[in-house]
């Protein structure tokens, strides 16, 4: 078992390294752990433990996001079941999500609307 409860391959099985990880059911997004390259086919679970089938678009470095599900314009972008942004422009399946189509947020002072008194 690796430190997640999740059953690591043996060695001599026929399983396949994981590629890429969804840190939680509700995340429409995955993370590569290794660089993906263009028409790539990755394994994902869909946070309920059935098979999800992606291919790459783009090169994705470790670390970075590939999109598990669609994501229309100005939707959130979740990754550890909270929200991390908002797309910018439409997302599909094993597009590369990053700074580049997603929109943060967190910190900004200008989306604070005073309460209404």
């Amino acid at each position: 078992m690796d430190g997640q409860g999740n059953r690591a391959p043996t060695v001599g099985s026929d399983e396949a390294p994981r590629q890429v990880y969804v840190l939680h059911p509700d995340d429409n997004i995955a993370v590569a752990l290794v660089d993906l390259v263009p028409g790539q086919v990755v394994t994902v679970s869909d946070g309920v433990g059935v098979g999800l089938v992606l291919t790459v678009t783009g090169n994705v470095v470790f670390g970075h996001k590939i999109a598990t599900r669609p994501i229309a314009v100005g939707d959130t972008v979740r990754k550890y079941g909270e929200d991390i942004g908002l797309a910018t422009v439409k997302i599909n399946p094993g597009d590369h999500v990053h700074t580049h189509n997603i929109e943060s947020q967190r910190g900004r002072g200008d989306l604070h609307r005073p309460s209404a008194t």
